[in-house]
């Protein structure tokens, strides 16, 4: 089956000053379903009494073992270096840039790692259930595609706003739409459904089966790029930034870990300041993909833990980002997928000058009407 494309969902970020440090644990013993035997990859889903407001850490051996679980149902993204004379310009002397490609993952997004890992995890009652998700978009074509795949089905609720392209997307892979006025209406909605279809809800951004398959585009990328001093991940909900902030300590503490949102949707920075998780009363950025209306408490605490920063970029930085990579690197990507360009070229551009800095690319999921009326805005 040739992938489609498709993306992830809307979240938020965190704030300045979190040192983070590289905690190593026992691996996670998640309960046996019945005393059965499973393989030596398999990922089982966390038992339902488990405390993640105190998550135990990930460790390598967690992120080797999702991996191999994955296997090669998602795609080992690329890292390319990115040396265009426009970037090296506005950047200065010194500062080598790579962008880890993840919006050429299956369904266009890193979403497409999580989702599959939860419902691979499901028992067989579970898939007969199916499946549910939130979603501004991305996160509903990643669960639809990963029902699809472990076969199963998915209902996903989406925000009324979502682009009609990823709604499109979410259908083609053969979910059912329903749709939701606003975020927190959304989240409400997707809990009626579980509750009266018995569904599993995958999360778009909390849960430790999703932080271990977004680590995997960490360990990938601080392989790819060996000597990275800094790494800049875009911030939704958290849940990319927990699992690769996770990754990247774990392989090299000195390495820093920057993660950026937009400053209309800056949930986890809030929480990052209150030093718990908080909510915002509205999303109001362009780039609806990283546009959670609140932090949760798993994701919260590694990203706490592993990141050194979380800064902020306005939508005409993210506008001006997503203008240059067309240009240099010939990508045309969703404005979530500009904004750790946009924070190096902005809030982290004196702060990184002269270091090998790593860039996420989270996702494309864009239709052409679209992305050229966000450039011409």
């Amino acid at each position: 089956m040739a992938p489609l494309p498709g993306c992830l969902d809307g979240v938020t970020s965190c704030s300045a000053g979190a040192r983070g440090v590289s905690v190593r644990a026992p691996r996670h013993a998640a309960a046996s379903r019945g005393g059965d035997e499973r393989p030596a990859d398999y990922i089982s889903r966390p038992p339902e009494e488990e405390d993640l407001t105190v998550p135990s850490p990930l460790t390598l051996a967690d992120i080797d073992a999702a991996a191999a679980a994955l296997g090669d149902r998602v795609v080992v993204t690329p890292t390319v270096p990115c040396d265009g004379p426009e970037l090296a310009a506005r950047l200065g002397a010194g500062t080598s840039v790579f962008l880890k490609l993840e919006l050429f993952q299956r369904t266009g997004s890193f979403k497409a790692r999580g989702a599959l890992l939860n419902v691979l995890a499901l028992d067989e009652e579970g898939r007969r259930r199916g499946v549910t998700a939130i979603s501004a978009g991305n996160h509903a074509v990643a669960v639809a595609w990963a029902a699809r795949t472990a076969g199963t089905h998915a209902k996903v609720v989406m925000i009324a706003s979502a682009n009609p392209y990823r709604v499109e997307l979410t259908r083609r892979y053969g979910a059912e739409v329903v749709f939701a006025p606003t975020a927190h209406e959304g989240f409400a909605q997707v809990d009626e459904v579980v509750r009266t279809e018995g569904r599993t809800l995958i999360h778009p951004y909390d849960g430790r089966l999703t932080a271990l398959g977004t680590a995997g585009v960490g360990r990938e990328l601080m392989m790819q790029a060996p000597g990275l001093e800094a790494v800049v991940v875009p911030v939704g909900g958290g849940g990319l930034l927990a699992g690769i902030s996770s990754a990247v300590k774990l392989l090299d503490p000195r390495c820093e870990v920057y993660g950026v949102e937009p400053q209309g949707a800056d949930s986890m920075h809030r929480s990052f300041a209150a030093g718990e998780p908080r909510g915002i009363e509205r999303v109001a950025t362009i780039a609806d993909s990283l546009g959670a209306p609140y932090a949760l408490p798993y994701s919260f605490e590694l990203c706490r833990r592993n990141t050194d920063e979380v800064v902020l970029v306005n939508d005409d930085a993210l506008r001006d980002a997503m203008r240059l990579l067309q240009r240099e690197a010939k990508l045309a990507v969703e404005p979530a997928g500009a904004a750790t360009t946009a924070a190096l070229l902005g809030p982290l551009r004196e702060r990184l000058a002269g270091k090998r800095v790593g860039l996420v690319v989270c996702g494309a999921n864009i239709d052409a009407v679209t992305f050229t009326r966000l450039l011409a805005e």
